[in-house]
């Protein structure tokens, strides 16, 4: 083969290849575990169940539909309407505090405001830091979004729950945490793959690691931050309702009290309820992305 010649392709490509081989690795777990499709045949019990349950979508309850509902008690509409506004509420402030977090993490993990490569280190208190404190840093809020992100907010639902017990606080810790690791992530990866070009400009006129992330770096990944932290918002809704299921008062607190009772009809006004809070919050970040990256 001569100098110039192009080396032959695999004829299924390094993505295909890659797929067939998850592909394959899915099947062959699917063979440990046992996994048979003869398994998702349901009892005549579970049908009857389902059908139940499926055939109140279209005819949600509007009144309660529990054997004893006390004189004083809200309409269904206000309750779903109240157990919306504690989830959205929920979400926003562990939307809010993992912002934080997952900013302040992002800068840490990131190497854009201590690596730069082709320019002289020096000798001044930036280079002694680039060369030094700056990648033990870096490694260290790596390590720890790592452990932030691998438990799930489920998890860490029962673990506050055993700490501080059953309050709004837990409810909101337990959601920041993972949520703040995976923005920390997503936030060093979109700072480290923005464009070079001004950043370079700005070391090469003396400018520090930090004074460059802040002026070329960090506005030019801002359109993706901001797209990427709305869509985790909606992401935030369904964990806030989620946690419901643990007791607090979300929405998922009144899907599991009414699937309890079998009042599928009021399962279904929460779960619309719950879908019109999604597709809220879904229209407004899109609005707001369209602005942002316009």
């Amino acid at each position: 083969m001569g100098p110039d010649a192009i080396p032959r392709q695999s004829p299924l490509g390094m993505r295909a290849a890659v797929l067939l081989s998850l592909l394959a690795a899915g099947g062959i777990s699917l063979g440990y575990l046992g996994v048979a499709i003869s398994d998702l045949t349901p009892s005549s019990g579970g049908m009857a169940t389902a059908w139940k349950f499926l055939s109140r979508a279209a005819s949600p309850a509007f009144v309660s539909e529990a054997r004893f509902v006390p004189a004083d008690a809200p309409p269904l509409i206000m309750i779903a309407l109240d157990a919306a506004w504690n989830t959205l509420l929920t979400g926003a402030a562990a939307m809010g505090l993992s912002l934080v977090m997952g900013l302040v993490l992002g800068f840490a993990a990131s190497s854009a405001w201590w690596r730069n490569p082709g320019v002289d280190g020096g000798t001044g208190l930036d280079g002694v830091l680039r060369r030094s404190a700056a990648p033990a840093i870096c490694a260290a809020s790596r390590l720890l979004i790592i452990l932030m992100r691998s438990i799930h907010e489920l998890m860490w639902a029962v673990l506050f729950l055993a700490a501080i017990g059953l309050n709004n606080l837990a409810a909101v810790i337990a959601i920041a945490i993972p949520y703040a690791g995976t923005l920390a992530k997503i936030f060093s990866e979109l700072i480290d793959e923005a464009p070079r070009a001004s950043a370079r400009s700005l070391r090469g006129l003396g400018a520090s690691g930090v004074q460059t992330y802040c002026v070329a770096l960090l506005p030019c990944a801002l359109p993706d931050l901001v797209a990427y932290a709305f869509y985790r918002f909606e992401c935030v809704l369904r964990s806030s309702a989620i946690l419901g299921f643990f007791g607090f008062p979300t929405l998922g607190l009144y899907i599991r009290q009414s699937f309890n009772a079998t009042n599928y009809g009021e399962v279904w006004t929460f779960l619309y309820a719950l879908l019109a809070l999604v597709i809220l919050a879904d229209t407004w970040s899109g609005a707001v992305r369209k602005r942002v990256l316009a």
